[in-house]
């Protein structure tokens, strides 16, 4: 199993560390560096910037926005990337939701799914620099009756297949991920519920697709809190807001996908509540709400001995790739962060 670092998104106040926090993580050995976007800085930025500053770490998107660019816009992008890092990009995608997508990009959230599978399937045909043309639903390239003709990239990226990979919570986009993608990023993974939550579905898609696993990125992201293991609730009580803002802010009360996942998991009540009570105003009330057991189970916290069992588990269960959020709040708190990361991949016998 590898290891990954996830900056989040730029902006957020730690922006100064992040770089030295991604060439610590290339230093130690780290397989990939992922940075995020939401409505704020964009990834792909962000992503050429840490290409440039470090020497063996991949960069990849987690994600690039569906709805905020067109497909041959992306394939333009991770193209370049490729080319400018020396073959280290990765290339994630995923719909966002719908508040994003048509509240800032004025991007109609109506069948995710079948615009996601066009997507893939125009930036990869894109990607072997034939000549584009596509008939769709959601795309038609060239446009009919216009001046547009069939074009093909005029840049040769530094692979013919660039790793793609999708954001999928669902069972439906599990599936569909498992069938057209290279990896699948997961977020709020639990050890102990991974297999029905997400590896399931993933492998019926592998099987649609005539494909086993093998070669396939199961690449979860966890935040990793480090101290004594007598501390771990406390530890824990960092990720309290982080946890609420997704399971009950994330969405409407019928369209939340971390919820959903949450009740999944066997949180029915204590999701609800939380939904309940962020969506009412009362912020701190959710936070309380959210059960010490779901956070623990899904973050990685305490002594690296402990970290380093859970490390475990999560291999046993099929992870291949383990993406960290250090946490701390200071440069040096997140550096030891991830040292003890890499310790404890280590230390499980996992390196």
């Amino acid at each position: 199993m590898q290891l990954g670092i996830n900056l989040g998104y730029w902006g957020g106040g730690m922006d100064a560390d992040n770089l030295a926090v991604a060439q610590e993580a290339d230093r130690l050995g780290y397989a990939v560096c992922w940075a995020a976007e939401a409505y704020g800085s964009d990834a792909a930025t962000v992503l050429t910037w840490i290409a440039a500053k470090t020497e063996r770490i991949d960069v990849g998107s987690a994600i690039f926005q569906i709805p905020a660019r067109q497909p041959a816009m992306t394939a333009m992008t991770a193209a370049t990337l490729d080319s400018l890092s020396g073959g280290r990009f990765r290339l994630g995608l995923g719909v966002s939701g719908p508040q994003v997508s048509e509240g800032w990009y004025g991007v109609k959230f109506d069948k995710p799914l079948a615009r996601t599978r066009e997507y893939v399937e125009i930036v990869r045909k894109a990607m072997t620099r034939e000549r584009l043309s596509y008939d769709g639903e959601h795309w038609t390239l060239p446009l009919p009756g216009g001046p547009g003709k069939p074009l093909k990239l005029t840049v040769h990226p530094q692979r013919e297949h660039i790793p793609l990979y999708i954001a999928a919570i669902g069972p439906k986009n599990l599936e569909q991920t498992g069938e057209i993608a290279d990896g699948a990023l997961l977020i709020f993974p639990s050890a102990e519920h991974i297999e029905d939550t997400a590896l399931r579905h993933l492998r019926a898609g592998r099987e649609k697709a005539g494909k086993t696993m093998e070669g396939f990125d199961v690449c979860p992201t966890l935040p990793l809190a480090v101290g004594a293991d007598k501390d771990v609730t406390a530890l824990a009580d960092m990720f309290r807001s982080y946890t609420a803002l997704y399971v009950g802010g994330m969405g409407s009360p019928k369209q939340n996908f971390y919820n959903q996942l949450a009740r999944r998991m066997g949180y029915e009540k204590e999701a609800a509540e939380i939904q309940d009570k962020y969506l009412s105003g009362d912020k701190e009330g959710a936070a309380a709400a959210v059960p010490h057991a779901l956070i623990d189970q899904t973050t990685l916290l305490g002594s690296v001995d402990r970290i380093a069992d859970r490390m475990q588990a999560y291999a046993a269960a099929g992870v291949t790739t383990l993406t960290l959020s250090p946490a701390g709040f200071t440069l040096e708190d997140r550096i030891a962060s991830l040292r003890a990361g890499s310790d404890a991949l280590e230390r499980a016998g996992l390196a």
